[in-house]
Protein backbone atom coordinates (compact mmCIF):
# COMPACT_ATOMS: atom_id res chain seq x y z
CA UNK A 1 0.00 0.00 0.00
CA UNK A 2 1.21 3.40 -1.00
CA UNK A 3 2.44 5.87 1.38
CA UNK A 4 0.89 8.58 2.08
CA UNK A 5 3.99 11.92 1.87
CA UNK A 6 3.54 15.61 1.65
CA UNK A 7 3.37 17.49 -1.20
CA UNK A 8 2.04 14.14 -3.53
CA UNK A 9 -1.34 13.35 -5.39
CA UNK A 10 -3.29 10.52 -4.80
CA UNK A 11 -6.71 8.98 -5.49
CA UNK A 12 -8.30 8.13 -2.37
CA UNK A 13 -11.45 5.41 -2.21
CA UNK A 14 -13.20 3.16 0.16
CA UNK A 15 -16.09 0.84 -0.05
CA UNK A 16 -19.16 -0.17 2.42
CA UNK A 17 -18.20 -3.20 4.38
CA UNK A 18 -20.50 -5.21 3.34
CA UNK A 19 -24.07 -4.80 0.72
CA UNK A 20 -25.22 -1.48 2.48
CA UNK A 21 -24.95 1.85 1.44
CA UNK A 22 -22.91 5.11 3.12
CA UNK A 23 -25.07 7.32 2.05
CA UNK A 24 -28.65 6.70 2.79
CA UNK A 25 -29.69 10.40 1.94
CA UNK A 26 -28.88 13.62 0.87
CA UNK A 27 -28.39 14.75 4.50
CA UNK A 28 -25.30 11.93 4.79
CA UNK A 29 -23.47 12.99 1.66
CA UNK A 30 -23.89 16.65 3.14
CA UNK A 31 -22.74 15.66 6.76
CA UNK A 32 -19.77 13.41 4.95
CA UNK A 33 -18.41 16.10 3.35
CA UNK A 34 -18.64 18.66 6.28
CA UNK A 35 -16.35 16.14 8.26
CA UNK A 36 -14.18 15.90 4.99
CA UNK A 37 -13.98 19.37 5.63
CA UNK A 38 -13.06 19.44 9.50
CA UNK A 39 -10.61 16.46 9.35
CA UNK A 40 -8.80 16.50 5.52
CA UNK A 41 -8.49 19.89 4.50
CA UNK A 42 -6.10 20.83 7.19
CA UNK A 43 -3.57 18.11 5.33
CA UNK A 44 -5.21 18.46 1.68
CA UNK A 45 -6.21 20.03 -1.18
CA UNK A 46 -9.26 18.91 -2.96
CA UNK A 47 -9.35 18.15 -6.82
CA UNK A 48 -12.07 16.47 -7.79
CA UNK A 49 -14.13 14.07 -5.71
CA UNK A 50 -17.48 11.58 -5.95
CA UNK A 51 -19.65 10.28 -3.83
CA UNK A 52 -22.00 6.92 -4.41
CA UNK A 53 -24.29 5.60 -2.21
CA UNK A 54 -21.77 2.64 -1.35
CA UNK A 55 -18.59 4.11 -1.76
CA UNK A 56 -16.58 7.43 -2.80
CA UNK A 57 -13.63 8.27 -4.77
CA UNK A 58 -11.05 11.81 -3.78
CA UNK A 59 -8.59 12.68 -5.95
CA UNK A 60 -6.11 14.75 -3.44
CA UNK A 61 -2.74 16.65 -2.95
CA UNK A 62 -1.43 16.29 0.95
CA UNK A 63 -0.45 19.44 1.72
CA UNK A 64 3.47 20.46 1.78
CA UNK A 65 5.94 18.99 4.93
CA UNK A 66 5.93 23.35 5.81
CA UNK A 67 2.30 23.18 5.91
CA UNK A 68 1.51 20.60 7.83
CA UNK A 69 4.20 21.77 10.22
CA UNK A 70 1.93 24.72 10.40
CA UNK A 71 -0.80 23.32 10.64
CA UNK A 72 0.34 20.47 13.42
CA UNK A 73 2.57 21.48 15.96
CA UNK A 74 3.70 17.93 16.48
CA UNK A 75 4.10 17.02 12.87
CA UNK A 76 7.68 18.45 12.22
CA UNK A 77 9.25 15.86 14.44
CA UNK A 78 8.04 13.12 12.31
CA UNK A 79 11.53 12.74 10.47
CA UNK A 80 10.75 9.29 8.67
CA UNK A 81 8.21 8.38 5.78
CA UNK A 82 6.54 6.07 7.92
CA UNK A 83 5.48 8.13 10.78
CA UNK A 84 4.14 10.96 8.65
CA UNK A 85 2.29 8.77 6.33
CA UNK A 86 1.34 7.38 9.96
CA UNK A 87 -0.34 10.72 10.60
CA UNK A 88 -2.09 11.90 7.73
CA UNK A 89 -3.81 8.34 7.77
CA UNK A 90 -4.75 8.86 11.00
CA UNK A 91 -6.78 11.94 9.39
CA UNK A 92 -8.65 9.85 7.12
CA UNK A 93 -9.68 7.16 10.39
CA UNK A 94 -11.04 9.78 12.43
CA UNK A 95 -12.95 10.97 9.17
CA UNK A 96 -14.35 7.53 8.88
CA UNK A 97 -14.75 6.72 12.55
CA UNK A 98 -16.96 9.81 13.11
CA UNK A 99 -19.46 9.70 10.14
CA UNK A 100 -19.68 6.33 11.29
CA UNK A 101 -20.69 7.00 15.07
CA UNK A 102 -23.35 9.58 13.84
CA UNK A 103 -24.72 7.16 10.86
CA UNK A 104 -24.50 4.51 13.37
CA UNK A 105 -26.56 6.40 15.92
CA UNK A 106 -29.03 8.00 13.54
CA UNK A 107 -29.80 4.75 11.57
CA UNK A 108 -29.77 2.78 15.23
CA UNK A 109 -27.31 0.34 13.99
CA UNK A 110 -23.39 -0.82 15.11
CA UNK A 111 -20.49 -2.25 13.76
CA UNK A 112 -17.65 -0.92 11.19
CA UNK A 113 -19.66 0.91 8.04
CA UNK A 114 -16.63 1.59 6.07
CA UNK A 115 -13.97 -1.59 4.65
CA UNK A 116 -11.21 -1.10 6.83
CA UNK A 117 -8.03 -0.55 5.22
CA UNK A 118 -8.95 2.74 2.56
CA UNK A 119 -7.68 2.50 -0.70
CA UNK A 120 -4.96 4.91 -2.15
CA UNK A 121 -3.27 5.18 -5.39
CA UNK A 122 0.12 7.53 -5.54
CA UNK A 123 -0.27 9.41 -8.94
CA UNK A 124 3.20 9.09 -10.94
CA UNK A 125 2.33 10.74 -14.02
CA UNK A 126 0.22 13.24 -15.47
CA UNK A 127 -1.20 10.57 -17.86
CA UNK A 128 -2.40 8.54 -14.46
CA UNK A 129 -3.93 11.64 -13.00
CA UNK A 130 -6.12 12.94 -16.15
CA UNK A 131 -7.55 9.33 -15.91
CA UNK A 132 -8.03 8.82 -12.25
CA UNK A 133 -9.47 12.88 -13.11
CA UNK A 134 -11.73 11.56 -15.64
CA UNK A 135 -13.03 8.57 -13.92
CA UNK A 136 -13.74 9.98 -10.71
CA UNK A 137 -15.63 12.85 -12.64
CA UNK A 138 -17.74 10.47 -14.68
CA UNK A 139 -18.32 7.92 -11.98
CA UNK A 140 -21.86 8.15 -11.62
CA UNK A 141 -22.58 8.03 -15.31
CA UNK A 142 -20.26 4.73 -15.49
CA UNK A 143 -22.25 2.96 -13.07
CA UNK A 144 -26.10 4.26 -13.78
CA UNK A 145 -26.79 6.38 -11.49
CA UNK A 146 -27.59 9.09 -13.61
CA UNK A 147 -27.48 9.39 -17.70
CA UNK A 148 -25.44 12.64 -17.35
CA UNK A 149 -22.70 13.75 -14.80
CA UNK A 150 -24.38 16.94 -14.55
CA UNK A 151 -27.55 15.57 -13.11
CA UNK A 152 -25.50 13.69 -10.10
CA UNK A 153 -25.25 16.78 -7.46
CA UNK A 154 -22.73 14.43 -5.24
CA UNK A 155 -19.43 15.05 -6.63
CA UNK A 156 -16.92 18.44 -8.01
CA UNK A 157 -17.82 18.66 -11.32
CA UNK A 158 -20.51 21.55 -11.51
CA UNK A 159 -17.27 23.55 -10.31
CA UNK A 160 -15.42 22.39 -13.32
CA UNK A 161 -18.69 22.89 -15.90
CA UNK A 162 -19.10 26.38 -13.57
CA UNK A 163 -15.16 27.46 -14.18
CA UNK A 164 -15.51 26.74 -17.85
CA UNK A 165 -18.76 28.86 -18.03
CA UNK A 166 -17.12 31.31 -16.14
CA UNK A 167 -20.14 31.98 -13.44
CA UNK A 168 -17.74 32.09 -10.39
CA UNK A 169 -18.15 28.53 -8.62
CA UNK A 170 -18.22 27.41 -5.69
CA UNK A 171 -18.07 24.11 -4.52
CA UNK A 172 -20.52 22.78 -1.82
CA UNK A 173 -17.42 21.47 0.22
CA UNK A 174 -14.53 23.88 0.22
CA UNK A 175 -13.03 25.69 -2.50
CA UNK A 176 -11.96 22.84 -5.46
CA UNK A 177 -8.17 22.97 -6.22
CA UNK A 178 -9.38 23.43 -9.79
CA UNK A 179 -6.09 25.00 -10.69
CA UNK A 180 -4.10 21.95 -10.16
CA UNK A 181 -6.61 19.96 -12.78
CA UNK A 182 -6.90 22.33 -15.26
CA UNK A 183 -2.66 22.91 -15.45
CA UNK A 184 -2.66 18.89 -16.07
CA UNK A 185 -4.59 19.33 -19.03
CA UNK A 186 -3.08 22.81 -20.03
CA UNK A 187 -6.18 24.44 -20.40
CA UNK A 188 -10.07 24.10 -19.08
CA UNK A 189 -11.14 23.60 -22.63
CA UNK A 190 -8.93 20.66 -23.37
CA UNK A 191 -9.82 19.22 -19.80
CA UNK A 192 -13.52 19.17 -21.45
CA UNK A 193 -12.90 18.20 -24.46
CA UNK A 194 -10.77 14.99 -22.79
CA UNK A 195 -14.11 14.89 -20.75
CA UNK A 196 -16.18 14.73 -23.64
CA UNK A 197 -14.66 12.29 -25.52
CA UNK A 198 -14.40 9.81 -22.03
CA UNK A 199 -18.03 10.18 -21.51
CA UNK A 200 -18.66 9.15 -25.10
CA UNK A 201 -16.36 6.30 -24.80
CA UNK A 202 -17.97 5.53 -21.16
CA UNK A 203 -21.78 5.62 -22.75
CA UNK A 204 -20.40 3.11 -26.14
CA UNK A 205 -19.35 0.69 -23.87
CA UNK A 206 -22.60 0.84 -21.80
CA UNK A 207 -24.37 0.12 -25.03
CA UNK A 208 -21.92 -2.40 -26.26
CA UNK A 209 -23.14 -4.41 -23.03
CA UNK A 210 -26.66 -3.92 -23.31
CA UNK A 211 -26.82 -5.21 -26.62
CA UNK A 212 -24.60 -7.89 -25.28
CA UNK A 213 -27.27 -8.86 -23.10
CA UNK A 214 -30.05 -8.32 -25.19
CA UNK A 215 -28.57 -10.71 -28.03
CA UNK A 216 -27.83 -13.73 -25.09
CA UNK A 217 -31.70 -13.54 -24.09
Amino acid sequence: MDLLLPGLDYHIFNHANGTENIFRNDENYRFFLEKFKLHINPIASLISYCLLPNHFHFLIKIRSEQELSNAFSDFKDLKSDNAQSKFIAKQFSNLFSSYTQSFNKVNDRMGSLFVKNFRRELIRTDEQFQNTFLYIQLNAVKHGFVSHEMEWKWSSWMTYYSYSKSENPESIITSIDNACAISKFDTIENLMYCHQLRREKILAMKEFELEYLLAAL
